[in-house]
C-alpha cells in the first residue's frame, strides 16, 4: 500500500492506492479531434484505456445521418469499449464506470462532470484546457485569445471539481499565437501540444506526491481575468466601426469555425451575410466606415473606424468558399455602391 499525495494550500492529502505502476488504468472522456489526440497518445504510450465515455451519436446533415464523435470512431477502431450516456448521474452508467476500476479518469473537451463522477477514481480526475488556466475559462478559449489578439496562450491540466475550470492546476505549457494564426492552426498546435501535457500529467500522478497550485496563485496583483464564453452567431458579426485591428483578429479567431461575417447592404431592399475568412490591414483607405474599394478584379476592401480590411477569402449565402478573384469574378452584379453595414 502507497501513499499519493496531493500538496495543497501548505497541506498534503493523502490518499491510498493499491500499487504505484508505470501505466495507469484510464477511463477517457472526450469527443472532437482535439480529444483524440491525447486518447492516441494515451493508448500509444500503453497506458490501459479502460473506456471511452463520449456523446451519443445523433443526426446530422442534410440527409440526416447518425453523427459518431472522433474519440468513439478512435475507440471503436482499436477495440475500446465504448460508453455513450445521456445523463452522466444515471445509477447504470455509474455502476458501469465503478466496475471499472480505473485509477484514473482524463477528460478532454467533454462537458460538465458531477461529483458523483469526478469523485470516482483513486488517482482523481483531470482535465484537459485549452488555455493558461486562469485565463479564459470557459468553451471558447482558443476562440477568444486569437478574437482579443494574445501572442501568448498554452494549455492547462487541473483537476475537477465542483465549478467550471477552476480546479487546482496540475500541468501548464505555454504557446506563442503568431500574428498570421488562425483559431485552426492555433487549435492544430495546442491539440498536440495538450497531449504531451497529458502523458506528463499521467506520469506525474502516477509517481505521487504531485504538488498542486490554486488558480488564485497564479494571479498576479491587479490582473484582470478574462473569459472564454461560448461563440454565439451575434459573436461573430463585423462591425465596420470597429478598427481594422480588432477586425481582423476576430475574423482569426473565428477562421476558419463559425466563421466571421458582415452584412453587405446590396440595394435599399436587400442584404446578405457574407462569411470572411482571411483579411490584411490596408492604411491606405481610409473614410467612411463600410465603403467599400475593389478593382473589380484582383481586391476588395472596406473602410474601418481608422484603416480599411482587404478581404482575401469569403462565401456568399448557399455557396462554397471562394477567394476574392473567384468571388468577383462570380458577381458580375457588383458594385462599389453596395456597403458593409
Amino acid at each position: 500500500m502507497h501513499a499519493y499525495g496531493f500538496r495543497q494550500k501548505n497541506q498534503v492529502i493523502f490518499t491510498e492506492i493499491l500499487d504505484m505502476k508505470e501505466k495507469a488504468r484510464i477511463v477517457f472522456m472526450g469527443t472532437p479531434a482535439f480529444a483524440t489526440a491525447s486518447l492516441k497518445a494515451l493508448h500509444e504510450a500503453g497506458h490501459d484505456i479502460a473506456a471511452v465515455v463520449t456523446v451519443p451519436d445523433k443526426p446530422a446533415g442534410r440527409g440526416q445521418k447518425m453523427q459518431v464523435s472522433d474519440v468513439k470512431n478512435y475507440a471503436l477502431e482499436h477495440g475500446i469499449k465504448v460508453l455513450q450516456p445521456e445523463k452522466l448521474k444515471n445509477a447504470e452508467f455509474l455502476e458501469e464506470l465503478k466496475s471499472l476500476q480505473a485509477d484514473l479518469f482524463v477528460v478532454v473537451a467533454f462537458r460538465m462532470l458531477p461529483k458523483e463522477v469526478w469523485s470516482l477514481p483513486p488517482l482523481g480526475c483531470f482535465n484537459l484546457h485549452g488555455s493558461l488556466l486562469p485565463q479564459y475559462r470557459g468553451a471558447a478559449p482558443i476562440n477568444h485569445a486569437v478574437i482579443n489578439g494574445e501572442t501568448l496562450t498554452g494549455v492547462t491540466t487541473f483537476l475537477i471539481d465542483e465549478a467550471i475550470d477552476t480546479g487546482n492546476i496540475l500541468l501548464r505549457k505555454e504557446e506563442p499565437i503568431y500574428i498570421h494564426d488562425t483559431a485552426g492552426s492555433l487549435h492544430d498546435r495546442l491539440m498536440q501540444t495538450g497531449a504531451g501535457l497529458v502523458l506528463d500529467t499521467v506520469d506525474l500522478l502516477l509517481k505521487g506526491n504531485v504538488q498542486v497550485i490554486s488558480q488564485q496563485e497564479l494571479l498576479k496583483e491587479g490582473e484582470v481575468l478574462k473569459p472564454a464564453p461560448k461563440i454565439f452567431r451575434e459573436t461573430c458579426r463585423i462591425h465596420p466601426q470597429e478598427s481594422a485591428e480588432n477586425i481582423y483578429n476576430k475574423v482569426r479567431g473565428l477562421s476558419p469555425y463559425p466563421g466571421a461575417y458582415f452584412v453587405m447592404q446590396i440595394s435599399d431592399t436587400e442584404q446578405a451575410d457574407i462569411k470572411i475568412f482571411e483579411t490584411e490591414i490596408n492604411p491606405m483607405h481610409t473614410g467612411e466606415p463600410g465603403t467599400l474599394h475593389s478593382d473589380g478584379k484582383t481586391y476588395l476592401a472596406f473602410n474601418t473606424s481608422n484603416k480599411s480590411i482587404n478581404i482575401k477569402s469569403l462565401q456568399s449565402p448557399g455557396k462554397k468558399r471562394l477567394t476574392i478573384e473567384e468571388w468577383l469574378r462570380g458577381n458580375k452584379s457588383f458594385s462599389l455602391d453596395w456597403r458593409v453595414i
